[in-house]
């Protein structure tokens, strides 16, 4: 009888152990944020889970997205926010945010200065910046970002407490 139980546990915690994987795998990407260049949307160490699938299925201009930096083991991944999408020409003016010669407001940002700058697209390009423009490294200093590159969107915070749910 005792067998059978430990049997039956034992199916129970492998079968576990493979959705969790699969999740990790496919869905859910954990998220630890480094310095800060997200300042005043997130901060140094906010923990949380970012969602691959959505990456798959479509990214959005304000989206936050987890980038890969480099190549193999030198990447690093980042945290940025999702400015330009391809085929577009982003341009700052006047720290004023122009897309395809368009304004467009950015209200999540506070304080903060974007130099001048014009950057045309290519088919499979994304222009990603930090929210704390003074000190990121990001699309100014990497280049635009390939699809391939962005690994996930849409954070979900889940420590610190004060700071638990989806960021925008």
């Amino acid at each position: 009888m005792a067998k059978d139980f430990f049997k039956e546990l034992l199916k129970t915690l492998c079968l576990a152990l493979i959705m969790v994987i699969i999740l990790i795998t496919f869905v859910f990407m954990p998220c630890v944020v480094e310095g800060t260049s997200m300042n005043d949307t997130l901060y140094e160490d906010d923990f949380g889970y970012s969602f691959i699938i959505s990456r798959r299925i479509r990214i959005n201009r304000f989206d936050i997205a987890v980038i890969k930096s480099g190549e193999g083991d030198s990447s690093k991944l980042l945290v940025k926010r999702v400015i330009g999408l391809p085929n577009e020409t982003v341009e700052y003016k006047d720290n004023k945010l122009y897309i395809n010669g368009e304004y467009i407001e950015e209200e999540f940002l506070s304080g903060v200065t974007t130099s001048d700058l014009k950057v045309s697209l290519g088919s499979d390009e994304y222009y990603c910046l930090g929210d704390n423009r003074n000190v990121s490294r990001d699309s100014r200093f990497y280049g635009p970002f390939k699809a391939e590159k962005i690994v996930s969107t849409h954070l979900f915070v889940f420590y610190p407490l004060k700071d638990f749910g989806f960021k925008k």
